[in-house]
């Protein structure tokens, strides 16, 4: 007996979410995103394509995120959730963007059959979904409309409520490895809570206490789960929260959170720190995390994710060896462009580095092929991952201090997806170990200045990269007057790259002091701005 598409259904609950006729919506790095009164639609056919999806792979649980991460209140989005607690297969980015940009209900129907056929699904195996939102005023409309497409075509779903990004993806992947070799833990928000603790406490045990930790929480989500945190650890370690107001309309990433501090470069304006202490700001769904501390003279010093990175790449380096694996088990670290040229000298000397394109996609796809694979973007997104084999390997061996460390670094870590919480318990764990202070941690090396600058261009797709986004290809001709001007800058690099969701193009410039690095930016930016055939009445005075 063949199961036939609940059409009627689908295109009855269809029409009570229009799509808007003059949007044109794209699933890209981060799902759909843009103002959040405009995704009803999307979010109801999401629902649908969730449901698909899980039907495609023998009824495996699919997450979806209702979350715009860092950006401003008003705006929202939504993003997949495969069955490993990763990142949606890229070629089913394309189906998403084709539901999300049908014009009306019978097109949108005619899409579903079609992906149905083209990708064989069998519609008599049953759908399982998981869902969650963030605090935006707008979510728990959008999550209702998500609802609304998963009973269109009867899935089975479970609404995990108001809870972080990497809270989703820990329970995608738990669901899905219950009662398995390949158990992840307890598929409940409790059971996140308690292994990650329990590790992070057994991590501090026979240390002395460490100072307690201020964190900035973005006035998102992460408030939420920290608060959580704090009654699981007790005594063993104080955390403080700041900007945790969920009700105040508009303060969600406004003046705060992780983008702020490393966009800015500074501390936000509700925070001042004594000299010596250190703090962090996660991101509004909290899987970005910035670490900062002042200085004896209270100057602010920020920690950004290359920095996050040479700590724990060295310290899990550091354990391997004494546990005598470093023979069979290699940790390989895993950058983008973006990544300070300092940070790749530093690494390079000690473990395999590898460079890949802009995206967490590709840092964690390649992390994959290391048996500990380390990556965190400059931004702070970031995490570890072990392979099966290594995480067998090690839990077979006989017990010795750092064996148990390393057993303990891997369930403290979410190895699913960047997360802001388990990498501040990762980062605090390791500095108790190192007995490390924010400056110690800050002076395994120097980062080089550096400078980040935009440049409006009429068409983005006229510029094409080669060497992981370090090199252009077209325009024709730009990337040999890129290196002429590099050349006359003493540490002096430069990339651009067109962004992967505006119609702009970044550069990015290092050089040994913060002056030269400044005017290489803007003279690769007047360069690019006069390639790109801008209007000269409107280029921007400080483009050189």
């Amino acid at each position: 007996m063949t199961i036939m598409l609940p059409v009627k259904e689908i295109q009855e609950r269809s029409d009570r979410h229009p799509k808007p006729s003059d949007i044109k919506f794209q699933y890209g790095t981060a799902g759909f995103r843009t103002l959040g009164k405009t995704l009803d639609s999307v979010l109801f056919r999401v629902g649908v394509l969730a449901a698909l999806r899980s039907k495609k792979l023998d009824g495996k649980t699919i997450g979806v995120m209702v979350t715009a991460s860092h950006n401003p209140e008003p705006d929202n989005g939504v993003k997949l959730v495969d069955p490993r607690g990763e990142m949606l297969e890229s070629s089913w980015e394309a189906h998403a963007t084709a539901f999300a940009n049908a014009p009306n209900s019978v097109a949108f129907i005619a899409a579903v059959d079609e992906l149905v056929k083209a990708t064989k699904i069998d519609l008599s195996i049953p759908a399982h979904v998981v869902y969650a939102r963030d605090t935006r005023p707008t979510s728990l409309q959008l999550a209702t409309a998500l609802k609304d497409g998963l009973e269109s075509i009867k899935a089975d779903y479970r609404d995990a409520g108001v809870t972080t990004t990497p809270v989703l993806h820990y329970l995608v992947r738990t669901i899905n490895t219950k009662g398995t070799k390949d158990s992840y833990g307890e598929d409940t928000e409790e059971g996140y809570l308690t292994k990650l603790s329990n590790a992070f406490k057994k991590l501090l045990a026979g240390k002395p206490t460490p100072p307690p930790l201020l964190i900035d929480c973005a006035n998102g989500v992460g408030a939420l789960t920290a608060e959580r945190f704090k009654a699981h650890l007790g005594d063993t370690f104080n955390i403080n929260l700041v900007n945790a107001d969920l009700h105040t309309p508009g303060a969600l990433n406004n003046s705060c959170g992780a983008d702020f501090v490393k966009v800015n470069q500074k501390l936000p304006p509700s925070i001042t720190l004594q000299p010596g202490q250190r703090a962090c700001s996660l991101d509004g769904d909290a899987d970005r995390l910035m670490y900062y501390y002042a200085d004896e003279r209270g100057q602010f010093h920020m920690l950004d994710g290359d920095k996050i990175t040479t700590l724990v790449a060295s310290y899990i380096v550091e354990l391997v060896k004494a546990s005598g694996l470093d023979e069979q088990i290699k940790v390989g670290v895993i950058q983008t462009a973006y990544a300070n040229g300092s940070s790749t000298k530093y690494l390079s000397g000690r473990l395999p580095v590898k460079c890949v394109p802009t995206g967490v996609k590709h840092l964690h796809h390649a992390a994959e092929q290391y048996d500990v694979g380390v990556y965190f973007e400059a931004n702070g997104h970031g995490t570890v991952l072990f392979s099966p084999a290594t995480q067998e390997l090690i839990s077979s061996q006989k017990p010795s201090t750092a064996l148990t460390n390393l057993r303990n670094i891997i369930d403290v870590i979410n190895q699913t997806v960047g997360d802001a919480l388990s990498d501040a318990f990762l980062v605090e764990a390791v500095l108790a170990h190192k007995s490390f202070s924010g400056a110690e941690w800050d002076s395994l090396y120097c980062d080089l200045p550096n400078r980040l600058v935009k440049v409006v261009v009429s068409d983005r797709n006229a510029f094409k990269t080669e060497d992981a986004e370090r090199r252009l290809v077209s325009p024709p001709g730009l990337q040999a007057m890129v290196d002429e001007l590099v050349r006359k800058y003493e540490g002096g690099r430069s990339f651009v790259r067109p962004s992967g969701t505006e119609d702009v193009v970044r550069v990015y410039a290092e050089a040994a002091t913060r002056a030269e690095a400044d005017e290489l930016a803007f003279r690769v930016a007047g360069l690019v701005y006069d390639e790109a055939g801008g209007d000269p009445s409107k280029r921007p005075k400080e483009f050189l």
